[in-house]
């Protein structure tokens, strides 16, 4: 327990403590020198710390080590300043930086003591405080977001109980270092501004005392104390500019459970690189400057030294660990009996590929796809506030070597296959120069494209070609195919998770509504419903309220959905009218609509439709060719319908015209302006 203190709390409370006497009590020359040393070493470990951290959290102490090395360097301050005023040798370091730095010319280092402050203030200073400002700003309004998702991913088992803890805790964590960055950085921008206020004592104290205490005229006076003014200013400049980078660097880019002197010393010197480049650093200073080698010499080396012993202790502690790891899990493997029930699960959604694709999912070769797969669940979890289940990507040596198929439940339903070092250009309808390549098919949406080299990438881009690299292709495709088949994803279970969810915030119409008024299954029905056609159910308390207004009169899921359909016109029309001042559409025959509805007939299993199969076959070559004229007018394929007749029209067609929206009348704000362009008939 003793040793343990020793090694950290004990060096902290020695490092705090030394200030505070280095405030009081007077210091020799040669102390000094010693103590200036050792504050521009911790100004560089924090520096490189921080430029070689992974994350932010990995330097969680740094707002409270940002105070200790403010407090360090201002005692520094005081103790040149007490050897300025009252002897006129302040030691080695101090006067070396004041006639090195400067040349011996009294002007050249009032210039480079001025720009080392303009560009402390002006540029880092500023910018460290701006950044940790909106940083811990925006850090703290994304911590709900952060929060459901994590609860999203703990209610479809992406993730265990344990898992979710963790990403809490660092969150919160990040939170409150954020928050704390957010006001330590005015410890920076305080400390340059004593660091001047000390500077401009100095230069005047220092004059009147040579004057009137060591009887030196006006001019050697000032040209003694200026030099050792702009000496004492570098010295604590220096370190201080190394720490306001070192800001900067973290904010651009938080506490631990363990001892806080341990965490604080492995934070600031747990990386060996960084140590190398601090003791190299030193050690160079020592040698190639007027600087006492005896001081920075041995200093680099020690660093060196340490560095190296961490090195051998974190590699052989690595080894061990994965020693370890590999017979506990060959032991395991040898109790563990035969279990085939695993065999019998079927993933939800696959993406199997040729090993000439493997680079491009192993990040270790600087892949991205399984990046890329992240974000594909998140954006449709925005886009359409449904979960999407994990996606399992495999290697499959039977495949084609840049082939990959995509598989729903176990059925392949999508393939492709990609030139992994060509990128795919694509036509948008406006290209200025032809550029030849291989002939090919995109496979999401089945269009005209070709392979071209990386040479021809640019020119292109720049003749109006849409250009894409494999990845992109992949994933593209990977987001299609999901949205097409989201609805048969949605299972019991995800909307058991949806409606937990919603009753933490509106408990009383989920109490209102399951199960009193309708079941699980039927809940799941008219999501799906929805689902089908593209329709959003993020806003799913305005779902649940509309069923529950209905449900009372009706358990016809279909009916419920069109009810739905309608207490959601607004996002409806924002999602297929948004930014069009007219919109071009086709209409439906009232004769025909009216027939559609006297074919209807109501069965236990629900309606269906028994309307003439070659009146089904004219309507649809009619339908085909009206929406040849909106294609031709560049707009979207909607046809407006009356509202009881729409969802009996959307069954009829569905099937021939997959991308076909159908919406009716009062699913449509008051304030969109329709045009027909053409009228379907049978």
């Amino acid at each position: 327990m003793i040793k343990k203190m020793l090694k950290g709390d004990f060096v902290v409370a020695f490092y705090v403590l030394a200030a505070f006497v280095m405030l009081i009590v007077p210091i020799p020359s040669w102390l000094l020198d010693i103590l200036l040393a050792i504050n521009m070493s911790v100004a560089f470990s924090v520096l490189f710390s921080a430029m070689f951290s992974r994350e932010p959290l990995d330097m969680s102490f740094y707002p409270t080590m940002l105070l200790f090395t403010t407090l360090f360097r201002i005692a520094l301050n005081v103790s040149s300043t007490r050897l300025i005023l009252t002897t006129g040798s302040p030691g080695n370091v101090v006067e070396t930086f004041g006639n090195f730095v400067g040349g011996g010319d009294l002007v050249i280092g009032v210039i480079v003591f001025a720009i080392l402050l303009i560009v402390q203030f002006m540029v880092i200073n500023k910018g460290s405080e701006r950044v940790a400002e909106v940083t811990a700003r925006f850090t703290l309004d994304a911590m709900p977001g952060k929060q459901m998702a994590i609860d999203a991913d703990l209610n479809t088992g992406a993730i265990d109980d344990a898992e979710a803890k963790r990403r809490r805790d660092k969150i919160q964590e990040e939170a409150s270092f954020f928050g704390s960055m957010d006001g330590a950085v005015k410890y920076v921008k305080g400390d340059a501004t004593a660091g001047l206020l000390i500077s401009a004592v100095n230069f005047v104290g220092g004059i009147l005392m040579g004057m009137f205490r060591l009887n030196l005229d006006f001019a050697g006076a000032l040209d003694r104390y200026s030099i050792l003014t702009i000496g004492d200013g570098l010295v604590s400049a220096i370190p201080s500019l190394l720490i306001s980078l070192a800001t900067g660097v973290l904010v651009t880019k938080g506490s631990k459970e363990a001892d806080f002197g341990n965490v604080l010393l492995k934070q600031i010197f747990g990386l060996p690189k960084a140590l190398y480049v601090v003791g190299a650093t030193l050690t160079f200073l020592g040698v190639f400057t007027p600087l006492q080698w005896f001081i920075f010499i041995p200093l680099g080396v020690i660093f060196i030294m340490t560095g190296r012993k961490m090195e051998t202790a974190m590699a052989a502690g690595s080894v061990e660990e994965q020693v370890e790891a590999e017979e506990v899990a060959e032991a395991e493997e040898i109790r563990k009996p035969e279990n085939v029930t695993s065999l019998l699960s079927v993933d939800p959604i696959e993406l199997e590929f040729g090993y000439g694709i493997i680079p491009l999912a192993d990040a270790n070769q600087g892949g991205d796809l399984l990046d890329r797969v992240v974000m594909i669940r998140r954006q449709i979890a925005l886009e359409l506030g449904t979960v999407v289940p994990i996606i399992r990507l495999r290697d499959n040596i039977q495949l084609n070597p840049n082939q990959y198929i995509i598989k729903i439940k176990g059925i392949q339903t999508a393939e492709g296959e990609i030139m992994f070092d060509h990128y795919l250009a694509m036509d948008p309808g406006y290209v200025e120069e032809e550029v030849i390549g291989i002939p090919t098919t995109e496979p999401a949406f089945k269009l005209k494209a070709q392979w071209i080299s990386e040479g021809q990438r640019e020119r292109a881009e720049s003749a109006g070609y849409t250009v894409v690299d494999p990845p992109s292709i992949i994933a593209t495709h990977l987001t299609e195919v999901i949205k097409q088949h989201i609805a048969e994803l949605l299972t019991r279970q995800d909307v058991q998770s949806l409606v937990d969810n919603l009753k933490e915030s509106n408990p009383s119409i989920v109490e209102e509504l399951v199960p009193k008024l309708l079941g699980l299954g039927e809940i799941q029905k008219v999501l799906q419903n929805l689902l089908n056609e593209g329709i959003s159910i993020r806003d799913l308390l305005t779902i649940f309220e509309s069923l529950a207004d209905h449900a009372t009169a009706t358990r016809d899921t279909d009916l419920l959905t069109e009810y739905v359909r309608q207490s959601l016109k607004r996002a409806i029309s924002n999602k297929y009218f948004a930014g069009e001042t007219t919109v071009n559409v086709l209409t439906l025959d009232p004769k025909l609509e009216q027939d559609i509805m006297a074919s209807v007939k109501q069965s236990e299993q629900g309606a269906y439709i028994t309307l003439d199969p070659e009146r089904i076959r004219k309507m649809i070559d009619n339908l085909r060719d009206e929406l040849s004229k909106l294609n031709e007018l560049g707009a979207s394929p909607i046809v407006l319908t009356s509202p009881i007749v729409r969802m009996y029209f959307r069954r009829l067609v569905e099937d021939y015209f997959r991308d076909l929206v159908v919406v009716s009348y009062n699913e449509v704000e008051s304030d969109v302006e329709l045009q027909s362009v053409g009228m379907v008939t049978a």
